[in-house]
């Protein structure tokens, strides 16, 4: 079957792993220096410095060298104690998957679980704070890719600092992509990677720390140190004076300072503007064929994923691999308990442009028309177009 032969070109447009932008591959081509070269060391700090000014960070964020998972689970290793008392927030899947973590290194373990396809509510949050004050720990994901779904992480963020609490961000497919930053929404760890919106490939871990996390971590005997999982075994590795507790990932770093540099470059509210505007001209095209996204409303649907629901008696996964076989277009699947149940379209990083929610509107509705939906993708792209051309 075609869709099966890797050779044929296709344009990826999943929630990941996305497209690489081709400065970015060019930059991952640059020469392997070895880790404590002079030249290395000295470019290494420079690239950690972007990495602050990009996350807009008052203290040097850690670069952990595998992608994000690593840096999430390392959180809640090296961040919760036996005897912390966590509240997990879990709106979707990756949500809901914290929890596992944070139960492996404390028993006291207390959740708000709300429906996959809505957001955590602050009120709710706070009502369960006043009626358990023995909380510590809080966590949350920002973006639950899952579900396409936003929870409001600097409302939530105040709350749990205003009761001395300590907040768990993962912001993984959000940061870069929309206006969000760790302290802004006062994270103690905040977990985010260059593999999703900044347009490189999967392979590190950014992370920002606060003073308070980096405290808590150090007073905590079972936080991971000599170990893959450890945080605090490079709080200062990224000073040229400093030795790197194992090899860092060279090429990845190389690509790292490129993607930061288109970054910072383009200006970042542009470049949140373009992924706001290319899933604003997508919800816009899914509505005017007749089909609906998978959250429950417009005000929390990513500007960087837009899922949207299979509708009765479509197989899913057959939908995509039409999608593919028919178009070369790439979606993704749900995950867990959305598995099946809706189709992801990402706009991140080098996709994040309006001309891709076209393709996508062009793809996604030929590939459900095959399934017998009979869509109008006309007008779905005439609905998209006029939302980029109100914009031009």
């Amino acid at each position: 079957m075609r869709y099966l032969e890797h050779a044929d070109p296709v344009i990826t447009l999943t929630a990941g792993p996305v497209n690489a932008y081709a400065e970015v591959l060019r930059g991952l081509g640059r020469t392997v220096l070895y880790d404590y070269d002079p030249a290395f060391q000295f470019f290494y700090e420079g690239v950690v410095d972007k990495a602050q000014k990009a996350m807009r960070l008052s203290n040097k964020p850690v670069i952990l060298h595998g992608e994000p998972v690593l840096g999430l689970e390392a959180a809640a290793a090296s961040l919760i104690a036996p005897d912390d008392v966590v509240l997990n927030l879990a709106s979707g899947v990756y949500g809901k998957g914290f929890g596992y973590w944070a139960k492996r290194y404390s028993p006291h373990l207390l959740e708000i679980e709300v429906p996959y396809n809505e957001a955590i509510d602050p009120q709710a949050v706070e009502a369960m704070l006043k009626a358990h004050p023995e909380i510590t720990v809080v966590s949350v994901c920002h973006h639950d890719t899952p579900s396409g779904t936003i929870n409001p992480i600097d409302a939530i963020g105040a709350l749990v600092s205003a009761r001395g609490g300590y907040l768990i961000v993962d912001a993984v497919s959000s940061f870069g992509g929309m206006k969000t930053h760790p302290e802004d929404c006062k994270a103690d760890i905040y977990v985010t990677g260059p593999n999703k919106c900044l347009g490189a490939p999967p392979g590190l871990t950014m992370m920002g720390v606060s003073e308070r996390g980096w405290a808590k971590m150090k007073a905590n005997p079972l936080a991971p140190r000599a170990s893959m999982l450890s945080i605090v075994d490079w709080e200062h590795a990224w000073s040229r004076d400093k030795p790197f507790p194992f090899t860092p990932s060279v090429s990845e770093i190389n690509g790292l300072d490129v993607a930061l540099d288109l970054y910072l470059n383009e200006g970042p509210e542009a470049v949140w503007a373009r992924h706001a505007l290319t899933a604003k001209a997508m919800r816009a095209g899914v509505a005017a064929m007749g089909l609906s996204i998978w959250a429950a409303s417009d005000k929390i649907a990513s500007p960087t994923t837009t899922a949207v629901r299979t509708p009765d008696g479509v197989d899913e996964k057959a939908l995509r691999q039409a999608a593919r076989a028919r178009y070369g277009v790439v979606f993704s699947s749900g995950r867990g308990e959305t598995l099946g149940k809706l189709t992801r379209i990402g706009h991140m990083g080098p996709t994040a442009q309006p001309i891709y929610a076209i393709a996508a509107l062009t793809a996604l509705g030929g590939a459900m028309n095959a399934a017998g939906q009979k869509l109008a993708i006309g007008k779905g792209i005439d609905a998209a177009l006029a939302v980029i051309d109100a914009d031009a």
